[in-house]
């Protein structure tokens, strides 16, 4: 699958501690707001969505994303990968991955297909969490096709 720059370098962050499940929405929604691809607005619509349903994905996955109500809060597709080394309380499940999705059209079911499939391989997840910089973790993300 070609990136079409959802997902750059720029947006690929290594944490060493933990955070919030809020404040890891956050971050996911300036990094797409620097992307250009959201307005600051997609942070409540994140929160919409986390009322209705949990975006967590199990094997240390969270996937937020905003409704199909936040549609005018999104300009473009782009892609957030966060890894929290501390992890992340997502509603009493352990998050270590963080993946904030906008996406126009349907671009982004593509790319949460190929995340899926990427979380689905324990030995890919393990290699993920080894990775030491966020270059090798974009580097990882992009070789299992996933952005």
């Amino acid at each position: 699958m070609e990136t079409n720059n959802v997902l750059t370098p720029e947006m690929v962050r290594i944490h060493p501690g933990s955070a919030t499940r809020d404040q890891a929405m956050q971050e996911a929604t300036d990094l797409l707001v620097a992307a250009g691809a959201v307005t600051p607005a997609y942070f409540e619509a994140m929160q919409d969505r986390e009322r209705t349903v949990s975006t967590f994905m199990g094997n240390g996955l969270a996937i937020p994303h905003g409704t199909n109500d936040a549609k005018d809060a999104v300009l473009g597709s782009a892609l957030t990968f966060v890894r929290y080394d501390g992890g992340v309380d997502w509603d009493g499940q352990q998050a270590t991955f963080v993946v904030g999705i906008a996406g126009k059209g349907g671009e982004h079911l593509e790319i949460l297909s190929q995340i899926a499939i990427l979380f689905s391989d324990d030995s890919e997840v393990e290699r993920l969490r080894a990775a030491p910089t966020p270059e090798q973790l974009f580097s990882i993300v992009v070789e299992a096709g996933a952005a």
